[in-house]
């Protein structure tokens, strides 16, 4: 008789309980913590709130993908969010097939919050982040569920080579009734906060793991969009992928012990919804960003800037990656060395850039401070 090892082959499987007594403080925390930043936000007015959005989708995507051990350009994603949000951010970045894919199921997943999850649904999200068949080098069946003609299907962590294997998924052959029994529960009547559903979307559809590859991105964005749904709100203001990314060897580990565990999933429930408060209070460092931003176009708009030096000026105010050098200008904006040099120099005389302490060929800038 086979041993029993992973709670989606127990008998009461996909029967899951928690203590909800336990969990109601930390819940009312979270669902404050959601309420008083949403207010915040909305009392931002329209332009800052989409920079926001911006600012939190960008970093949603990025971050989600990173904790699978992908490494998107962020600019390409900042880029395509803005073109699909109709957000003005000056010179597009073109957009690689991939980064498009996972922009697109993200989105799909936040501003369609309200529309029901489907098969269909489903394997479009698979099919948009897969759209050449492949993950790496490998051939991977897209927008269909896997069948796991190359053995049991496996969730892994860590560099190749080097991989950790946390727990073993049902059989393909079960997927058609799991995702099924899933897909009804999500849909269905109402019982629980969308937050605690949130947290409880993301462990079930991860355990049943249908998909070849990007189940993780998949039942993140699942989780997102019932996220959005106890917001009420398309506009996302706080980032789980980012807070997750943070902690992402713990995040492993609880997923690890809980598939080892009981169908009760309270330290599941209960490291989510800790993770989620946060990821709302790291909300205000975006939310600080932004207001720095307005503040500073708002102080230097009787200044005349040419389209070059406010693509470089918001790059700078966006998190530059680096020492800004004027080389790194003239490719920025694909112009020459000297025009790059002028530029700068132009900056420099207003008060708006500073030139760095490290001289010579080492000449670098940065934003100057500014007293008000």
């Amino acid at each position: 008789m086979r041993r029993l090892t992973y709670i989606h082959q127990l008998a009461d499987w996909p029967h899951f309980n928690w203590d909800r007594q336990q969990l109601a403080a930390l819940l009312a925390t979270v669902r404050h913590k959601q309420g008083r930043l949403v207010g915040r936000m909305e009392g931002l007015g329209f332009p800052l709130r989409q920079e926001a959005v911006l600012v939190t989708l960008t970093q949603d995507v990025v971050k989600s993908s990173q904790i699978e051990g992908e490494k998107l350009d962020a600019e390409q994603v900042r880029s395509s969010v803005a073109r699909r949000l109709g957000i003005d951010i000056g010179a597009l970045k073109p957009v690689d097939r991939n980064v498009e894919g996972v922009v697109e199921m993200m989105l799909d997943a936040t501003r369609r919050f309200d529309q029901p999850l489907t098969t269909e649904r489903l394997f479009g999200w698979h099919a948009t982040l897969f759209p050449s068949g492949r993950s790496g080098m490998h051939r991977i069946q897209a927008g269909v569920w896997r069948d796991d003609q190359n053995g049991p299907m496996q969730v892994v962590s860590g560099p190749m080579g080097k991989e950790r294997v946390h727990f073993e998924a049902p059989d393909a052959k079960r997927l058609p009734r799991e995702m099924k029994a899933f897909l009804a529960w999500f849909n269905g009547k109402q019982d629980d906060d969308w937050v605690v559903k949130a947290a409880l979307a993301h462990l079930w559809f991860v355990t049943i793991h249908p998909f070849d590859d990007g189940n993780g991105r998949i039942a993140r964005a699942i989780a997102d969009m019932a996220l959005a749904r106890s917001d009420n709100s398309a506009q996302r203001f706080y980032s789980m992928s980012a807070r997750i990314e943070k902690q992402h060897s713990e995040y492993y580990d609880v997923l690890e012990k809980t598939q080892k565990g009981t169908l009760d999933i309270t330290r599941w429930m209960e490291w989510f919804l800790t993770t989620l408060g946060a990821a709302i209070d790291g909300a205000q460092v975006t939310l600080e960003a932004v207001l720095f931003k307005a503040e500073f176009w708002k102080s230097i708009a009787s200044v005349a800037l040419n389209d070059r030096q406010r693509l470089v000026l918001n790059r700078l105010l966006d998190g530059f990656e680096g020492n800004l050098t004027t080389s790194k200008w003239a490719k920025l904006t694909k112009t020459s060395q000297d025009t790059a040099a002028r530029d700068i120099r132009a900056l420099v005389e207003v008060g708006i850039l500073a030139r760095n302490a490290a001289g010579g060929r080492s000449t670098s800038y940065s934003l100057a401070e500014r007293t008000g």
